[in-house]
């Protein structure tokens, strides 16, 4: 085993020994997916949503991902697949879904960020997000997004609780967000991806554009940079998305090499030095003891069911 491989085994046994299930990516056996409540119809102008799935080589998924967003059925939606030349049919299961709102871009790129700037250039819309090609929106997701904005035109960013599925569209996991810290995000990335959601006005704040440079981390330097523009977020108390473990995923080929490095150069960038691995258990201490809390409680009493 590396250095790599071994300070994140040493993490992910310290964590799982202090009962935090943010990280973990498979926590009991498979079930039934838990849907969340409905939501109420949208504002009565609701807003404009600007969506991009970047995919390659995800056909086992791709169909489910899309229909995660087009089952949302809200009406004001701009939707760019962004394929990145597949070679196991990936564009043409994507291809059959065609509908209006929905657009497909098939060709080679330089990787997730070069994937994700090429479909953000060709939507449009007041918020933005992007769903991979092989996780899922949870049903009434844009609704509830569309009417927290709507009511709350002085925050840029928003995000919920994560459900972890595997291949089989079974639920192996949750992860219940303490309120957000914008302390803790300088140390470590526990927001979920495929929940955040954020103002147009932030991105071109932050410079409109994903970082060609990072391969792993493109989420966790967007977020940084929003913080660094001033911007307000907000942990929404619902299950917004699903996140996908499979053999493929990057997270898991990719977390002990470049993951980790790109990971800690972002923490050097925002903290100034190399936090050592009990320097940020320290600091993110008090933040992962809420998680604990509210994770029980939800196991205990369904809070967010």
């Amino acid at each position: 085993m590396n250095a790599d491989a071994a300070m994140l085994a040493a993490e992910s046994q310290l964590r799982r020994w202090l009962g935090v299930r943010l990280g973990n990516l498979r926590m009991y056996a498979p079930r039934p997916l838990e849907q969340p409540p409905p939501v109420g119809p949208p504002p009565e102008e609701p807003l404009r949503f600007a969506l991009v799935t970047p995919v390659r080589n995800m056909r086992p998924f791709i169909q489910r991902t899309v229909r995660s967003v087009l089952e949302q059925r809200y009406g004001r939606l701009d939707y760019v697949v962004k394929d990145a030349a597949s070679s196991d049919g990936t564009a043409d299961v994507a291809r059959g879904l065609a509908c209006p709102g929905l657009r497909l871009i098939s060709g080679p790129d330089r990787g997730l960020a070069d994937g994700l700037n090429i479909g953000f250039a060709m939507v449009e819309g007041d918020v933005m997000a992007y769903l991979n090609g092989d996780d899922l929106l949870l049903p009434g997701t844009l609704h509830y997004v569309a009417a927290y904005f709507a009511k709350h035109p002085d925050i840029d960013v928003v995000y919920g609780h994560r459900i972890v599925i595997d291949e089989h569209d079974r639920e192996v996991g949750r992860w219940v967000l303490p309120p957000h810290n914008a302390r803790v995000l300088s140390w470590d990335d526990f927001i979920p991806q495929e929940t955040v959601f954020w103002r147009r006005r932030i991105w071109e704040r932050a410079g409109a554009r994903f970082d060609e440079s990072f391969q792993f981390a493109v989420d966790w330097d967007l977020w940084l940079r929003f913080k660094e523009c001033g911007a307000r977020f907000v942990r929404l108390p619902r299950f917004m998305g699903a996140f996908r473990v499979h053999p493929a995923q990057k997270t898991a080929t990719q977390l002990a090499g470049v993951g980790l490095r790109e990971m800690q150069a972002l923490r050097r960038r925002s903290l100034g030095r190399d936090p050592s691995l009990f320097a940020r258990t320290l600091a993110t201490a008090p933040y992962l003891a809420q998680h604990v809390a509210l994770s029980t409680a939800d196991r205990l009493f369904g809070l967010y069911r």
